[in-house]
């Protein structure tokens, strides 16, 4: 990792993603800080990512950095956690039956991840469809299902929700712009995932898992006839 990423770039990234996750556009701008839940989650997301090798805070924040060093590492690391808590907080619906599904639905992978242990690669691409499927569902679904109907059809699909779900199920609807920003607050959030600086063990262990194969396939050659060989060079 530079200088300039870990200095600048990285904690500029982060802080653009905590402050348009956390507008809310409408008749008045408001902003939305992360929920103690959205805290508690970010808080199991950085565990996860060190445990996959994704971010290893020791190439952060070590004895051999000075202090400066150090502390910018801590700022990265401060940062990375305040996007994950408000990113959350995003993807999260208001209330309602649907809230409850999405918190439900992104526990559970994050203790399955947990029990798989991925590697940096995998996680990745888990955080692409987690954060990509509960974004579609608030900002497609649960838009489309909350937006004023323009027709008979429209206007009976949502009674139909409404009756089977009392009602808890339409949400405000985004304004304008707001599923844009939410898109581009996500794709920024993941590149800065991506660009954290990874564990080096990663690499050992495949290294290692190589020679390990390697070792074996020779094991499994077989044996070399003395009498054939006799006979190629007579």
């Amino acid at each position: 990792m530079t200088p300039v990423l870990e200095a600048l770039l990285l904690p500029a990234l982060f802080l653009t993603v905590l402050l348009a996750g956390a507008l809310r556009s409408g008749g008045e701008v408001s902003v939305m800080p992360p929920s103690v839940a959205s805290l508690v989650m970010a808080t199991v997301l950085l565990v996860l990512y060190v445990r996959s090798g994704t971010l290893a805070p020791e190439r952060l924040m070590n004895g051999a950095r000075s202090a400066l060093a150090n502390l910018n590492g801590f700022t990265v690391l401060v940062t990375a956690f305040i996007a994950s808590a408000q990113v959350i907080t995003l993807v999260i619906p208001d209330s309602g039956v649907p809230a409850l599904m999405v918190w439900t639905v992104l526990v559970c992978l994050v203790l399955q991840a947990f029990a798989i242990g991925p590697d940096r690669t995998r996680l990745l691409r888990g955080l692409v469809v987690t954060f990509g499927a509960a974004f579609t569902l608030k900002f497609v679904v649960l838009s489309a299902i909350s937006a004023p109907a323009e027709g008979r059809i429209a206007r009976a699909l949502q009674l139909l929700f409404e009756g089977i779900t009392l009602g808890t199920i339409s949400q405000r609807p985004p304004y304008g712009l707001e599923g844009y920003v939410a898109f581009g607050t996500l794709a920024l959030y993941l590149v800065g995932i991506a660009l954290l600086p990874s564990a080096s063990w990663q690499m050992v262990r495949q290294h290692v898992e190589s020679h390990e194969l390697l070792a074996a396939g020779v094991r499994q050659l077989p044996p070399r006839d003395v009498h054939d060989e006799s006979s190629i060079v007579s």
